[in-house]
């Protein structure tokens, strides 16, 4: 019988499967930061039970570390202790950190796939929603409960129902200035924020193919946004070129053996989905967010829907809210107005392709005078890496601030946070109420979208600014 790629890796992790109850599904890979492992860690002191497989864990300090100054100590007192907490767990259950300091330091969906710690046919879970990001690589990666992150800490295994499969295929060739950001946040548009609950995604389609690493972990990262339990892409050449010789991937003849395995990571022709969805590449144009969820998007050149126009009446109500708290009017457009802040990073797009996205929009070119524009790479390794092409100096010619890793202002949860009332122009995630701060209003956008508002000043069309 024909099988889905997430069939195929599903069935050969389930290690005990009863009627009626979940499956326990062994996890190749599990990712832990500061957030959500210290009660998991006090779980399994309280029984008495160690790390199963130390191994097979790698953690990181990344949402409440600071972006400026991190050889400092913290200076707020709730992040200080959850990083010191993390240092102390780690060290008492024998787990592998990547702390501030560390040359492998940095966002744990940005430092797993550039170390070769995600590869293709796992099963990797964090206590993070935006693990799907990993799924980029054709693995089954999605996030827990601290609960669950207990749970696989002590049995290296996971309960959990297998989801419904979803295939969206996306087809043609992008046009000018459309990225994968534009991509994601088009599809959520289309379907809303809810509109893939109980699935999980498989990417297809000429577009997706044409897609580097880079921009396919984009789109992964944000199915969680659109409700699904996460989102994979069947690994190709372009997949294993990108692994190839990073710091923990196999090499030699290990790595042939592992190609030749991966290869067979695909759907097979006939292969049943649950539902499927097709779009056409044309149709895609540069992307921006309105509201307060991701699925409130629309091209950059649209105008904000009225409320006749939205297609369910209890969408109303959810929809007032959010346009109030935005401070933005039914029926309006965005294009021409002003920002205040443009954060480049996080999770989705902090990797070196993102910087050298803005770095080619702003060479040469100077922010807008009442613009803050935070550039805060995903690791040190893309730090390092962005310094050593010289983007540092292009964004220090142009204004923008470079700063040191972290989640930083995709979540307000540490130092970096944008003031009350501001809008912010923003390559991360969400754009839910005080997200990026307390009162603060998040525009969703791509890379080349949030350096062209720090240039102007306003949300813009990059179409005007970029050749063919």
């Amino acid at each position: 019988m024909p099988k889905t790629i997430f069939e195929k890796i599903w069935e050969s992790h389930v290690v005990k499967r009863a009627a009626g109850y979940p499956d326990a599904l062994f996890i190749d890979r599990h990712f832990i930061h500061e957030v959500t492992s210290p009660q998991a860690f006090d779980g399994l002191r309280k029984r008495g039970i160690p790390v199963f497989n130390t191994s097979r864990t790698t953690a990181t300090a990344d949402h409440n570390v600071p972006t400026k100054d991190q050889h400092l100590p913290i200076k707020e007192a709730l992040s200080r202790h959850q990083v010191e907490t993390l240092r102390k767990n780690c060290k008492e259950f024998g787990v592998e950190l990547y702390d501030l300091g560390h040359p492998f330091q940095g966002i744990v969906h940005i430092i797993g796939p550039e170390l070769g710690l995600t590869l293709p046919g796992m099963t990797i879970v964090c206590g993070d929603s935006h693990t799907s990001t990993h799924g980029a690589f054709g693995s089954i990666a999605f996030g827990i409960g601290t609960s669950e992150v207990e749970q696989v800490l002590a049995t290296q295994s996971i309960l959990q129902y297998k989801p419904k499969t979803l295939k969206i295929e996306i087809n043609g060739r992008l046009g000018k200035g459309v990225v994968s950001k534009d991509i994601i946040l088009y599809i959520i548009s289309r379907i809303s924020a809810s509109g893939a609950t109980g699935y999980f995604v498989e990417y297809a389609g000429e577009a997706i193919r044409a897609l580097s690493m880079e921009a396919r972990m984009t789109i992964c990262n944000m199915s969680i946004e659109m409700g699904a339990r996460g989102g994979l892409i069947a690994p190709d050449e372009t997949t294993f070129n990108y692994i190839k010789g990073r710091k923990f991937a196999p090499t030699g003849t290990a790595f042939d053996k592992k190609v030749e395995e991966w290869k067979s990571l695909r759907s097979d022709e006939g292969a049943a989905y649950d539902k499927t969805l097709q779009y056409d590449a044309a149709d895609i144009a540069p992307m921006i967010t309105y509201g307060t969820n991701p699925g409130m998007g629309m091209r950059v050149t649209d105008r904000i829907p009225t409320v006749e126009e939205l297609k369910e009446i209890n969408e109303q109500q959810s929809f007032r809210k959010s346009l109030d708290y935005m401070g933005l009017e039914p029926g309006s457009v965005l294009l021409g107005k002003p920002v205040d802040y443009v954060f480049i990073g996080s999770c989705t797009n902090a990797r070196m392709e993102d910087l050298r996205q803005v770095a080619s929009i702003v060479k040469g070119k100077k922010k807008a005078e009442h613009v803050e524009v935070w550039v805060v790479p995903g690791s040190k390794q893309v730090e390092e890496q962005a310094r050593k092409e010289g983007l540092d100096k292009i964004f220090a010619a142009a204004g923008f601030e470079l700063r040191s890793p972290g989640c930083s202002a995709c979540l307000g949860m540490n130092e970096d946070k944008v003031p009350e009332g501001k809008y912010c122009v923003s390559t991360s995630n969400r754009n839910f109420e005080g997200r990026q701060g307390p009162r603060s209003r998040t525009f969703l956008a791509s890379p080349l979208s949030a350096a062209v508002a720090a240039i102007t000043g306003k949300v813009s069309d990059v179409r005007e600014w970029i050749q063919d």
